[in-house]
């Protein structure tokens, strides 16, 4: 999870543009990141997909003051606010960008080719009609920054009482090196972000490296049956806060009104 979805980079970097803090060329190259070519397409107007400069600008031509994200997963449509075509789109991709200000989200479509280490990246970015209401389940940067903190300590007492791997000081050392290795040359978010939003989007990406890892290495000494029943419950709701928390701070631009023109 330390690497940022490209539905936030979409919207923090969308925000920031939409601010006046970067240029359109400076927002799409690193919204594509890695990618070899992002394209948007069913923008009113246009016959057939357009790049993202130009996809950015049409959004703020049609009213777009802002984007909000959205990870949803099953039973969790965290960010949505229908219809059910565009909810079942989003809940497929398991993310989502929303703007703010005219009734429409976007939805990738990833495309890969080659082979491992060489992987050639497409993304076409979906535009369909949204429902403009409040989204699901979307906490504020200080309610997901307390729930963060609750549930990491509850989880790591469960995992480390059932001796679970990636719940101790070697995993946590690992979870370091992995994290100083990524951060290389890594921006947070985008210019004109709070501090709040960076720190809680920090803590709730490695929150969730820690759940990874916990699931990755193996049972660890919870052998039985219920052990391992009882590390998925310990799991679950550590999941959903981390998402949570996620879509809290790419948020904070229409959520909190923290990020401002």
């Amino acid at each position: 999870m330390l690497v940022e979805p490209r539905s936030g980079l979409l919207a923090a970097w969308g925000n920031a543009l939409l601010a006046g803090l970067v240029s359109p060329d400076e927002a799409a190259l690193a919204i594509v990141g890695e990618d070899a070519v992002h394209r948007v397409d069913g923008l009113p107007g246009e016959a057939g997909p357009v790049g993202l400069t130009l996809a950015l600008g049409r959004l703020r031509g049609l009213g777009a003051t802002g984007f909000r994200v959205a990870l949803p997963v099953p039973g969790h449509p965290l960010g949505l606010s229908g219809p059910p075509d565009f909810n079942a789109r989003a809940l497929e991709a398991e993310e989502a960008v929303v703007a703010y200000g005219v009734a429409y989200g976007l939805v990738p479509e990833v495309t890969e080719a080659g082979p491992a280490g060489d992987l050639h990246v497409e993304v076409v970015w979906r535009v369909l009609p949204v429902r403009e209401a409040p989204p699901a389940d979307v906490p504020s940067l200080g309610e997901a920054e307390r729930e963060l903190a609750e549930a990491l300590r509850d989880a790591t007492a469960v995992l480390s009482r059932l001796d679970v791997a990636g719940s101790g000081p070697v995993a946590e050392a690992a979870v370091d090196a992995y994290r100083a290795r990524a951060e290389r040359g890594r921006v947070v978010l985008a210019p004109g972000y709070p501090p709040r939003a960076v720190r809680v989007l920090e803590m709730a990406q490695r929150v969730g490296l820690l759940v990874s890892v916990a699931y990755e290495n193996g049972h660890g000494g919870a052998v039985s049956a219920s052990e391992i029943a009882a590390r998925g419950e310990a799991l679950r709701p550590v999941e959903r806060v981390a998402r949570r928390a996620q879509v809290a701070a790419y948020n904070a631009y229409v959520e909190d009104g923290e990020v401002r023109r």
